[in-house]
């Protein structure tokens, strides 16, 4: 295309730097709680500040959209399995010595049963409880779903209720 922007050299806002920075930590919190690993976190991180540097978010909503997106992503890449698949290949050689094998597999197992339950939500209800578990403060989550702040909690309550529901559902069929 003539004129256009090669990739990666699209302009970049000038707020990035200082907005990642204020933001990162929340960012990768926020995935880390959905995917149960701090590195496909950070992955999904890069993912979610490049898509932010290339946009035109006003810099007051830029927390909350950083926060949406984060879950969003980290939820697609839980819902894809690709990178789930990944750690179980990972995981079966060379496993290190627990001191209480049995302990760890059933936490294991938990994580797994949760994270797969939290992938059958409705999008907005699982980002809300990501968010709201994340330490967003409900002012917080609410600007960033666009929801009222006396909905959030209602959402979340749904959701967890939805979750436990999930939960049973499938510890039944397992």
């Amino acid at each position: 295309m003539a004129g256009s922007t090669p990739p990666g050299r699209a302009a970049v806002r000038p707020d990035l730097e200082q907005l990642f920075r204020a933001a990162y930590p929340r960012v990768v919190a926020v995935a880390a709680r959905v995917l149960g690993s701090r590195t496909e976190a950070e992955d999904v991180a890069q993912e979610v500040f490049l898509t932010f540097g290339r946009s035109s978010v006003p810099g007051g909503q830029a927390v909350g959209w950083l926060c949406v997106a984060a879950a969003h992503t980290a939820l697609n890449h839980l819902r894809s399995g690709r990178r789930r698949a990944s750690r179980e290949e990972a995981a079966g050689g060379g496993d290190p010595v627990y001191p209480d094998v049995a302990d760890t597999v059933v936490t294991l197992d938990e994580r797994r049963r949760v994270r797969a339950a939290l992938a059958r939500l409705p999008r907005k209800q699982a980002v809300a409880l990501v968010l709201r578990h994340s330490g967003l403060s409900y002012a917080e989550v609410a600007a960033a779903l666009d929801l009222s702040p006396a909905s959030v909690g209602t959402t979340v309550r749904r959701a967890e209720s939805a979750l436990r529901e999930e939960l049973n559902r499938h510890a039944s069929s397992d």
